[in-house]
């Protein structure tokens, strides 16, 4: 059996994979690890989750299996993944837990932790929630069992969290369509952009279970492309089912991805003077154009590797506050210790507002160069070295010279090669890609 936790906690099909039983041992196993390093008296964990329809049932195993071994339940309800991050801290929580699958289908569900202040666990904290799954101990009796309690507050907090990092009103004058993908910032976001000024036309808000990520939000763009230009808004945002990232839509339909959005984020915040050491940390899967438009601007990038662990690492070891990923998850440092869609759209429109510039303008500092993304499944990954696909890469590489890159990478989790190429024109792309594609194939 493989390691149970992935990247982002654990995930499968509810009721399936993620058994009621499965969650109430996780609540159990987390409870046991973190109250070792509690110390005295009753450990306290938030609970948070999206809305779909395994929710309930499993929120229920994943609380009674903390209280079995003491642990006080502060339970938030429905609220976006980066809100529980933050409650846990404001609380005073030793644990926070939310369940979600992000942009999975409705059927699948996930469980993730974050740490008292606000982080992900890390794997060594994972390995030992999965190791502890199966160790039985003395359940506490009378008033030692754990405690659950409702807190109406939560809500408040965060979007007051939030609205704290922007000026009163500074939307005012913005009219946008917001897509919540029918996910857990169905109530938060068009409420968090209204009380920042903005005027809000929501879609897909209407979250009943099944419909979460249901061609909609930050996976579908179509609705909201067509809503923005329907209604002659100044822009649009896109969550995905538990809204720790967006994309956006400028006025004309373009799609603005994470890369255009941290790279526009970089420049305000540099001409603000918040842009730590004048550097930004990105992955290395953002596109060639982001890292000629930070050239460009004097800005710095560290690159990383893909996932916002590795973000975070990176900014933490050097004071770094902004940072991203292409798929839209952005952290800023100064307001959050991971990553957040409402914040970042906030900021986004804070710039777009503040300048009085389009979101096309703004985001036109980023010229992409066209991308190929190719999967080679069921190849030996430790061949990724080979002496042949090396002098091949090289070869690419010089065909393309600085109008273009070349980026290879084993899968953590699957027995494939991904091959990456961007160049000036996409049947460039396509061509360097398949060939390399054709040799990964032969060697590895």
């Amino acid at each position: 059996m493989g390691r149970l936790f992935g990247t982002d906690g654990v995930r499968g099909s509810a009721n399936k994979d993620l058994t009621p039983e499965l969650v109430f041992s996780l609540g159990k196993s987390a409870s046991l690890v973190i109250a070792q390093r509690h110390g005295k008296g009753k450990a306290k964990a938030v609970v948070g989750r999206d809305p779909r329809a395994s929710g309930e049932m499993l929120e229920a195993a994943l609380i009674a299996g903390l209280a079995t071994v003491g642990v006080d339940v502060l339970k938030v309800g429905i609220l976006p993944t980066p809100a529980i991050a933050y409650l846990t801290q404001y609380y005073g929580a030793d644990l926070g837990i939310v369940l979600s699958a992000s942009h999975n289908v409705f059927s699948d569900n996930g469980v993730k932790f974050f740490s008292k202040d606000g982080k992900k666990l890390p794997n060594d904290v994972e390995d030992e929630i999965e190791k502890n799954l199966e160790t039985k101990v003395p359940h506490p009796t009378g008033s030692e069992v754990g405690r659950v309690k409702d807190m109406a507050d939560a809500y408040e907090a965060y979007l007051a969290h939030l609205l704290e990092t922007v000026k009163i009103g500074s939307l005012k004058g913005l009219k946008i369509a917001v897509d919540c993908a029918n996910g857990a910032a169905s109530e938060a976001a068009p409420d968090l952009y209204s009380r920042a000024g903005a005027e809000v036309i929501a879609i897909h808000n209407t979250p009943n279970g099944i419909n979460i990520n249901d061609n909609c939000g930050s996976t579908h763009l179509e609705s909201l492309i067509e809503t923005v230009k329907k209604n002659n808004c100044d822009l649009g945002i896109a969550h995905d089912g538990d809204a720790d990232r967006c994309l956006a839509i400028d006025a004309q339909g373009n799609v603005i991805d994470g890369d255009h959005i941290l790279a526009l984020l970089a420049h305000d915040f540099k001409q603000t003077g918040k842009l730590t050491s004048d550097t930004v940390v990105s992955t290395v899967m953002a596109n060639l154009g982001f890292k000629i438009a930070m050239k460009t601007a004097a800005i710095n990038v560290i690159e990383t590797a893909v996932g916002d662990r590795y973000v975070l690492e990176a900014m933490e070891a050097k004071n770094y506050v902004l940072g991203g990923e292409q798929s839209g998850h952005i952290i800023m440092r100064n307001h959050s210790t991971t990553g957040d869609g409402l914040l970042t759209a906030l900021h986004l429109m804070n710039a777009v507002a503040t300048t009085q510039k389009s979101l096309q303008e703004l985001a036109g500092i980023v010229n992409k160069f066209p991308q190929v993304l190719i999967n080679i499944p069921d190849v030996d990954k430790t061949k990724i070295g080979n002496t042949q696909l090396v002098e091949a890469v090289k070869k690419a590489e010089n065909s393309l010279g600085d109008k273009g890159r070349v980026l290879l990478r084993s899968s953590g989790t699957e027995a494939l090669i991904r091959v990456m190429v961007e160049a000036e024109t996409m049947k460039q792309a396509q061509d360097v890609a398949e060939s390399l594609a054709s040799v990964v194939k032969k060697t590895c």
